[in-house]
């Protein structure tokens, strides 16, 4: 694939999307303390819960999840050439935020964004693979990676070639960002998250 200058720029405009860190943003316009020094530290939806409440948890959730739906909805119906890369770009972006010293989120609300452009399928599947997982155990970090594995093998079954590779680079991304929760969750020392 080559990519002409405005491909580029549509690139260059997901990653800056991607990396506006709606968790900080909305703590600090709320009057709340910065989550990157509470919780698990993270600037996330989850973290925004745990520490701020359900409100503000659910509006990161809300708003991670439409920065990734909106700009690939956009680029879907004028050039679906560059979708995949757009995919991308926003969920590095939200990763690895050049704003935030490249320390962003984990992941989960962005995928489910850039899955509701991919596959309705995908996405209603890894919502209700999370909900189960997370009202059985509680652990929000367990119910990711065991929705990203179940995500992992959909889409080998599923997905043609450039889609499933894309699906598998971001689900190892969800897999490294939450390599701290695994080794938590081995240990038992992962915190569980009541409503």
């Amino acid at each position: 694939m080559f990519f002409q200058i405005e491909d580029l720029l549509a690139l260059f405009l997901c990653y800056l999307i991607g990396s506006i860190p709606f968790g900080l943003v909305f703590s600090k316009l709320f009057g709340k303390t910065d989550p990157r020094i509470s919780g698990s530290k993270n600037i996330g939806a989850t973290n925004v819960l745990r520490i701020h409440g359900k409100l503000l948890g659910i509006i990161t959730l809300i708003f991670d999840i439409l920065k990734a739906f909106l700009p690939l909805l956009l680029v879907e119906n004028y050039n679906n050439q560059i979708l995949i890369p757009c995919a991308l770009t926003i969920f590095l972006g939200h990763i690895f935020p050049v704003w935030l010293k490249f320390k962003g989120g984990k992941g989960i609300a962005v995928l489910i964004g850039i899955l509701i452009i991919y596959s309705a399928f995908y996405a209603v599947t890894f919502l209700l693979c999370w909900l189960i997982t997370f009202m059985i155990f509680r652990y929000s970090s367990l119910a990711a990676i065991v929705s990203s594995i179940l995500l992992v093998c959909l889409a080998i079954v599923f997905s043609e070639s450039y889609e499933q590779y894309s699906i598998l680079f971001l689900s190892f991304i969800v897999f490294f960002k939450h390599r701290e929760n695994i080794l938590r969750l081995i240990n038992g020392k992962e915190e569980k998250i009541f409503f």
